[in-house]
């Protein structure tokens, strides 16, 4: 069960009769729609999942999806409050070439896109959600909501800290949040069989290699 709730910052008034759109991340082609009650809530009869609430046309949130979620708006149509391409702050990446760099084509939504020999993007900026499933395609990985929400919570990481999040910060924050059966680095490296979140996770995430990788 899925239960979002919406509430006007202005008023701190429930926002009702709101459609409340649910992008799962394992099937966002095909969005669920409920509108909010006279409380502000629209609840799904779901199983836990990860992905994105939309409402007015904007992503509100963008994490696991369970429980209870509470969303606070000024307007119904303000600017997306999850900033899901480019790099994670919003600012320009810019590149990473440098002379003789040997990089890969990756075709993302018709779209060419260039990687180093290892998978890290050139341009930062070309970061997407279409890249995530390229290149998680193009190393055998098939993706799964822990694997969406370690991505997530390395951007979310960055742009709150400006630096890449290390693995003490990986751990600690997981075995908190999953328990300590898989809150742990060998689970995280076993997800991320090809370098562990901190290597596989950051490439997938739109971030750069950091010292210290194995």
């Amino acid at each position: 069960m899925v239960r979002v709730k919406v509430t006007m910052k202005f008023k701190n008034e429930p926002a009702k009769r709101t459609p409340v759109l649910l992008y799962l991340d394992r099937d966002p082609d095909h969005p669920v729609e409920v509108a909010t009650d006279r409380e502000g809530v629209a609840t799904f009869d779901m199983p836990p999942a990860s992905g994105k609430v939309v409402i007015g046309n904007a992503i509100r949130y963008h994490g696991p999806l369970t429980g209870d979620i509470e969303v606070s708006l000024w307007s119904l149509t303000e600017g997306d409050s999850v900033y899901d391409h480019g790099t994670p702050d919003g600012s320009s990446g810019g590149s990473t070439a440098y002379p003789g760099m040997k990089t890969r084509s990756l075709q993302v939504n018709g779209k060419e896109v260039l990687t180093d020999s290892e998978g890290y993007l050139v341009n930062l900026d070309d970061w997407s959600e279409a890249f995530v499933r390229a290149e998680a395609e193009h190393e055998g990985l098939e993706l799964t909501d822990e694997h969406w929400e370690i991505i997530r919570f390395l951007r979310d990481y960055y742009e709150k800290h400006g630096v890449q999040a290390n693995v003490r910060d990986i751990i600690k924050h997981y075995r908190v949040a999953w328990g300590p059966e898989r809150g742990n680095n060998h689970y995280l490296h076993d997800i991320f069989p090809r370098g562990g979140p901190q290597k596989q996770g950051n490439r997938l995430a739109g971030l750069l290699r950091v010292k210290g990788e194995h």
